[in-house]
C-alpha cells in the first residue's frame, strides 16, 4: 500500500518524481505505518519516523511538512484499501456468496495489512478528526447502497432476514479484531496463526446465519 501511496501523493501530480523521491517517500510511509502503530498518533514523532526511514529529519521535512501530512495521507490512502473489498461484492451475484467472499476478503486486509488497520482503529478512536468527511460521505454512500442490495436478497427470500447495516458492522468487528489485538489473539491461540481457522469459523457462522430456512 505504501508504494502506491509513494507513486500516487497528491498536490503534485504535475511534477514528475525522480526514482529517488518516490522511493524515500516509501521509506517515510512505511516508517511512518509502523512508529503509527506500535505508538499511536499522539506518540509519535518525527524524529522517530525519520530514524525508522533510515533519513535524516530535514530530509524528511523535504518530502512532508509535518507529522499531520504524513498521518493524512496514509489514512486516506487506507480508506481506499478499505473500501475496495465491499465494492467488489457483486449486487448481482449470488447473495450468500458474495456476503462470504466479502467476509475472506476482510479477513485478509487484517492479515496482510496488521499495521494499517491498527492506524484506522486509532483514528475512530480519537473521534476521526482526519477523515469523518469520509465516513459520513464515501463510506456511508457505499454501506447504504449495500445495505439496499441485502434488503432485497431477504425480501426475494434468498438469504434469512437480517439487519444489514449490523451485518455490516458484524463483519467489520469479526475480520479487524484480528489485526487489532493481534497480540491477545495469538496469546491465547498459543502463538499459532489464527487465520486459517477464522476463516472457517466465520464462514461457518454467517452460513449458519444467513441461509434461508
Amino acid at each position: 500500500m505504501t508504494k502506491r501511496l509513494a507513486q500516487s501523493h497528491p498536490g503534485d501530480a504535475t511534477k514528475p518524481r525522480t526514482r529517488i523521491q518516490k522511493r524515500n517517500r516509501e521509506l517515510i510511509l512505511d516508517a511512518a505505518l509502523e512508529v503509527f502503530s506500535r505508538n499511536g498518533y499522539r506518540g509519535a514523532t518525527l524524529d522517530q519516523i525519520a530514524t525508522q526511514a533510515g533519513l535524516s529529519k530535514p530530509n524528511l521535512l523535504y518530502y512532508y511538512p509535518s507529522k499531520e501530512a504524513i498521518h493524512r495521507e496514509l489514512l486516506h490512502g487506507l480508506l481506499d484499501t478499505w473500501l475496495d473489498p465491499l465494492k467488489a461484492m457483486d449486487h448481482g451475484g449470488e447473495p450468500l456468496e458474495e456476503i462470504l467472499e466479502y467476509v475472506r476478503r476482510k479477513l485478509q486486509l487484517a492479515r496482510d495489512f496488521p499495521r494499517e488497520s491498527r492506524i484506522f482503529a486509532n483514528e475512530i478512536l480519537q473521534g476521526a478528526p482526519t477523515i469523518l468527511p469520509d465516513l459520513e460521505g464515501d463510506l456511508k454512500t457505499l454501506v447504504d447502497r449495500t445495505a439496499e442490495t441485502i434488503n432485497g436478497w431477504i425480501k426475494a427470500e434468498r438469504i434469512a432476514p437480517v439487519d444489514p447495516i449490523h451485518l455490516v458492522f458484524s463483519i467489520w468487528s469479526l475480520t479487524q479484531h484480528y489485526a487489532d489485538f493481534d497480540v491477545q489473539v495469538r496469546a491465547v491461540n498459543g502463538g499459532a496463526d489464527p487465520f486459517p481457522g477464522a476463516e472457517q469459523h466465520l464462514e461457518t457462522l454467517f452460513r449458519r446465519m444467513l441461509s434461508p430456512a
